[in-house]
């Protein structure tokens, strides 16, 4: 069985029923500068239980295609945001 890709970021909005919308934010070096930059790529991540809400922190594993855009299940809530 191949490994299962974990993403890791902080939700951004709930995308109707059962979806929401995760900032996921990786640390690159710039091939020129040699300075670390931020990149920043939003996933769909499928919410069986409607748990999480905007500000949450969570952590998602990937999984077979469940719409066009969305292939990545929750695993676990980190940290409850703000609101």
């Amino acid at each position: 069985m191949a490994l299962k890709r974990e993403i890791q970021g902080v939700v951004v909005q709930k995308t109707g029923d059962k979806t929401a919308t995760v900032l996921v934010e990786r640390r690159v070096m710039h091939p020129r500068y040699r300075k670390i930059v931020k990149r920043f790529k939003k996933f769909l991540v499928h919410d069986e239980n409607n748990e999480v809400k905007a500000g949450d922190e969570i952590i998602a594993v990937e999984c077979r295609p469940l719409s066009k855009r969305k292939s990545f299940r929750l695993k676990k809530i980190v940290t409850v945001g703000v609101e």
